[in-house]
């Protein structure tokens, strides 16, 4: 797909190095073939510096217009010399494939269906002999028919010809014709590359070296996607799919104008090598603090050895599979785990799906596949079909969550995944009890790359684990770059090896994750020290990113092609294939076999999905939030007690929500032991309820809110403390990127019922950090429910209505609140439960109504008072509810009275106030006798000292003389 994002500062410095890459060629049906090392032109890429519409416009002798393409194109020259970085055998190579009816307008140079061949890549030490290249098999034959190219031949890059189709430790390239170039073509090129740059809906260059040709499509047929110097393949459809919905191929002959433009894009390519990857230090042997028993071939079945293998083909293939899907317009978006299954799938042996608990990131294919998310599943997902279980296609693809696996929905965000699995592992605790070697316990599994590690979310949860010897393996893949940024940029040391040395009580394991048998025996110590109760264990996996960082990304742009050439050389795929063969669990023809397998399982599975229906966009808006049956009672009438203050009542409120419920749980700082919270809202409860169902946490909100998350998930209703609205900011990463989120980007599968209490307002004299208004801010997250009561009665139903509910609410309290006499009530009994959203008459009257809530509600009671005696009759509406919103009962008065007052401490600059005034202009304007007004605080932090305080928040005459300017007009 063509760029429609160019950078006009992509200057020649800017742009990436580039002369060859090799690819996945396959010699017939996609991934049925096997492959050969082969070197194409940054054109057969066209994402990466240079788009495909300005390079197939030099390729084809003339720019084209905008938007435009032109009707035929050729293949550039192949260049031979270099050495390759990451290869799949093929003995031959496939004739072109036409296009099919449903593919993207823009058509690529040429597609090659990729095979799923292992890499002939350079091995590690313990596997230093290449795979030998088979032959195609008979098997391979039944499933295709493409027949192979007619011309030419298969050479070493030394011009030596190959008489079969065995490895060999040179790369293999084909020959191609000679060509002069014009004399301005690498001007043209050079021009192009520095004025076009990748769209995020098209991939820029996906891989290097490593990068897989286009696949079949899911209509059945794969369109050629990349260009190499192969002679020109005989025309022709492969398959009957691709007959009956294909048009012919296009001439992809090769002439002298493609072979000059090739040189050109080389040498431009050339001249961008100025970013340097340093140096780092490969773990060749297993260090740490657990002994760890090396295990090899021989510690396990051979049939176990086989399936690691298949999986991680499998996640291999399905990278290689959505991104030519994506290159074909079938899809928008791709992040990959290429460089990651060794590690990966050796750990996730070590759990299980559906017992223990799986915080994912967004590059754990591998880990999925291996705990029971199925290929249909992930590839359901890419096409954002209506049955994705993820989430409906509500989540970009690869954020995994499946509820009966216990795979938590995958947030985007770096490093949102850590504290929810305390959260999880704080369940795992309570409910396994005592665990040993001879009782193990479950575990949560939650991974992250390098860069994660970065986030103070990931040192919030060490230490919490590490405190609390919690059952987490964190297992930290480390390929040595955030996005573009190299470790040595991220972290001291230039490694997060050092700083796990730092906690005490967590445990810690270094390994080459790109070798499967020490990366099984890392995670096997690591989980028999967790699952006997001893403790939180770091893995520290020392692994390679063969891909750029997402289908988005073009790694050329900031690592040279050496960089790039040295992992793929450590690539953990082809390593683990020669091991297993090496120690007689597989010949070389069963793992082409099974390759094979693989690939046409992949390709069939795609054609299936991308037939399935897309999702209905009426349902776009569904799940947000709970939309089952309320079994809530509310305002049942009975007896009520004596008066209580707003304090009191909510610590009435939690204890006998506590007593209910075993599954109510509150935490905070401050929140358990004598202390009782700063306000005392939770005093006597831990006392009452013991140290396991009120607690202190550490002083770190996003840890009291992420670690809810992992809570709720697991069953629980968390009820945690912020101590002040004003502290809230830190946990805003999980507030709103995990809390909010859950129950939409799942589709309803997962959801956090848990409730935030926050003190917040003003009128204390708390100064600019304990005294700000925050229902504004909030009330724009879908998914959260925020209220903020003005009395005793009402605190006290709102909140037991948070706690049996079925979505996470924000519960303001206003500190001016608690203790003052107006605010008191009579205390409802223990089932008085009052609805979110829906607003009270604090006040019934007939000429002007005043929308107000939280502590302003006294003031308009004021001025209520003041007015009636000259005669104006004010109604007050108290919201109660910021979110839901109670509109029909705004109306209903507003219609009533003629006239709108919308009284507020917040600013009254973007406050929520503005939204209330919106709602009753747009919905009531033909009622109105009077413009409605808003009144409240200045666009100012609050301050200090009393005089100024009274100067920014609204006072009582601020409110009468706001409500006289309305009745005047």
């Amino acid at each position: 797909m063509a760029s429609d994002d160019r950078r006009s500062d992509d200057s020649a410095n800017a742009r990436s190095h580039f002369t060859t890459r090799t690819f996945l060629m396959p010699d017939d049906e996609p991934g049925d073939g096997a492959a050969a090392e082969h070197e194409a032109p940054e054109a057969a890429f066209g994402t990466g510096g240079v788009d495909d519409d300005t390079l197939d416009a030099v390729v084809a002798g003339g720019a084209p217009a905008a938007g435009e393409r032109p009707a035929e194109t050729s293949v550039p020259e192949a260049p031979a010399g270099d050495e390759p970085t990451f290869v799949w055998a093929a003995p031959e190579v496939p004739e072109s494939v036409p296009e099919t009816d449903d593919a993207p307008e823009v058509m690529d140079l040429s597609e090659l269906s990729p095979s799923a061949e292992l890499p002939t890549a350079s091995f590690s030490d313990s596997a230093s002999e290449a795979l030998p290249v088979s032959e195609p098999s008979a098997s391979e034959e039944a499933v295709t028919d493409a027949e192979p190219f007619e011309a030419g031949e298969l050479v070493t890059s030394r011009g030596e010809p190959t008489g079969d189709a065995e490895a060999s430790s040179e790369p293999v390239a084909i020959e191609p014709p000679a060509a002069a170039a014009p004399a301005d073509a690498a001007s043209e090129v050079e021009e192009a590359a520095s004025s076009v740059d990748a769209g995020d809906g098209a991939p820029e260059s996906v891989a290097d070296a490593q990068e897989p040709a286009a696949d079949r499509d899911a209509a059945g047929t794969d369109e050629q996607e990349d260009v190499t110097a192969a002679p020109v393949p005989s025309g022709g459809a492969v398959g009957d799919a691709a007959e009956a919905e294909a048009p012919s191929a296009p001439d992809l002959s090769v002439d002298e104008d493609t072979e000059a433009t090739t040189a050109a894009v080389d040498e431009a390519f050339e001249m961008q090598a100025d970013v340097e990857k340093a140096e780092t230090a490969t773990a060749s042997e297993i260090e740490g603090t657990i002994d760890v028993e090396p295990l090899g071939p021989e510690d396990f079945d051979p049939d176990d050895l086989r399936g690691v293998l298949r999986t991680m083909m499998l996640s291999r293939r399905l990278d290689q599979k959505m991104l030519n899907l994506l290159k074909q317009g079938k899809g928008f978006f791709h992040i990959g785990s290429a460089g990651h299954e060794a590690s990966q799938t050796a750990v996730a042996r070590e759990f299980r799906g559906g017992e223990d608990w799986f915080c994912f990131y967004y590059r754990d294919l591998a880990t999925a596949l291996t705990v029971g998310i199925t290929p249909d599943e992930v590839l359901r997902a890419h096409f954002g079909k209506a049955a994705d279980v993820f989430g409906g296609g509500r989540q970009m693809p690869e954020h995994f969550g499946k509820r009966e696996l216990n795979v938590m929905s995958t947030s985007s965000s770096v490093a949102a995944q850590y504290l929810p699995a305390v959260g999880f592992a704080l369940a795992c605790k309570r409910e396994d009890g005592e665990v040993s070697e001879d009782a193990p316990g479950r575990a949560v599994y939650a991974s992250g790359g390098e860069g994660s590690t970065s986030q103070g979310a990931f040192h919030e949860a060490l230490n919490w684990a590490a405190r609390e010897a919690l059952p987490v393996l964190f297992h930290i893949q480390d390929n040595k770059y955030a996005i573009s940024v190299p470790v040595e940029e991220q972290t001291a040391g230039g490694s997060i090896w050092h700083l796990l040395g730092g906690y005490s009580g967590l445990q810690r394991i270094r390994y080459d994750g790109t070798d499967f048998f020490q990366s099984a025996a890392a995670a096997r110590a690591a989980m028999a020290h967790i699952r006997a109760g001893r403790g939180p264990v770091a893995l520290h996996a020392d692994l390679v990113r063969l891909l750029p960082h997402s289908s988005s990304d073009d790694h050329r742009k900031y690592r040279e092609q050496e960089s790039i050439d040295a992992d793929a050389a450590r690539d953990p795929l082809p390593r683990f294939a020669a091991q297993l063969v090496e120690a007689g669990v597989m010949t070389d023809e069963e793992v082409d076999a099974l390759r094979d397998e693989v690939a046409a399982e992949v390709d069939r599975i795609a054609r299936e999905v991308a037939a399935e229906p897309d999702p209905d966009p009426a349902e776009a808006t569904t799940h947000v939030y709970y939309e089952g049956d309320d079994t809530r009672h509310y305002e049942v009438e009975g007896e009520t007690g004596d008066l209580v203050v707003m304090v009191d009542a909510i610590n009435h409120a939690l204890a006998e929500e506590m007593e209910r419920d075993d599954r109510v749980l509150v935490y905070g700082e401050d929140v358990g032991g004598g202390k009782g919270g700063v306000f005392t809202a939770t005093r006597g409860l831990t006392e009452r309820f013991g140290r396991d169902r009120c607690f202190n946490s550490p002083l770190a909100e996003n840890s009291i809110i992420g670690s809810a998350v992992g809570l709720a998930g697991a069953g629980y209703k968390p009820v945690v403390e912020i101590q002040f609205a004003d502290y809230i900011w830190p946990g805003m990463q999980s507030l709103r990127n995990q809390v909010a989120s859950m129950r939409y980007r799942s589709k309803g599968t997962w959801t956090c019922p848990m409730v935030l209490r926050v003190p917040t307002g003003g009128y204390i004299h708390g100064g600019l950090c304990h005294s700000q208004n925050v229902e504004a801010l909030f009330a724009h997250f879908p998914g959260l429910h925020v209220v903020l009561p003005s009395n005793a009665a009402d605190a006290k139903g709102l909140l037991k209505a948070a706690i049996r509910g079925e979505d996470p609410v924000l519960f303001l309290e206003h500190k001016a609140l608690y203790r003052q006499g107006p605010a008191r009530r009579p205390e409802p009994h223990a089932d008085y439960l009052v609805p979110l959203g829906k607003a009270a008459v604090a006040r019934p009257g007939t000429d002007l109504t005043i929308v107000t809530w939280g502590a302003i509600v006294y003031k308009a009671l004021n001025v209520a008072k003041a007015l009636e005696k000259e005669g104006v009759s004010v109604e007050v509406i108290d919201l109660r509810s910021i979110l839901p919103l109670d509109t029909e009962a705004i109306l209903r008065s507003v219609k009533k009275t003629g006239r709108a007052l919308v009284a507020y401490e917040d600013h009254e600059f973007m406050g929520f106030g503005a939204e209330v005034a919106a709602q009753v202009s747009d919905a009531a304007f033909g009622y109105l006798d009077a413009p409605v007004k808003r009144v409240a605080g200045a666009f100012s932090s609050i301050p200090y000292a009393d005089a100024l305080e009274k100067f920014v928040l609204p006072r009582d005459d601020d409110v009468l003389a706001a409500a006289r300017s309305v009745l005047e007009f």
